[in-house]
């Protein structure tokens, strides 16, 4: 086993539960880290023996444009959904960060995770 970490993906998203939120995207950013078998693509060196972070950074950032959720961790859900569904990953962990949210804080976050089923 391994693991996979994606670090400040950038996502836009319509998020958020007050009104003054839901006038434009959001621009949020993810932790995403992934449990993955890398046995096979430590002896070949072929990305089609591992999980391809290029097409899990595209997958998540297409959840973003589609989503219009409330709050962070609905959000985060359906993040988890598609990435188990679409890769051969066991687990996720997933940190989603709102930037500049409220007016004392720099950032507020929620952290998650959800092990294939």
């Amino acid at each position: 086993m391994g693991k996979i970490y994606i670090t400040g993906l950038a996502v836009e998203t319509l998020i958020g539960v007050y009104d003054w939120e839901r006038v434009r995207n959001t621009e949020l950013l993810l932790d995403i880290t992934l449990d993955v078998d890398l046995t096979n693509a430590m002896s070949s060196d072929d990305v089609n023996d591992t999980v391809d972070y290029a097409k899990v950074a595209e997958c998540i950032v297409d959840v973003g444009k589609a989503s219009q959720f409330e709050l962070l961790e609905a959000f985060g859900a359906s993040v988890m959904d598609a990435v188990l569904t679409t890769f051969a990953v066991s687990s996720i962990t997933l940190k989603i960060v709102k930037p500049n949210i409220l007016p004392n804080a720099q950032t507020v976050a929620v952290e998650m995770s959800r092990d294939k089923r």
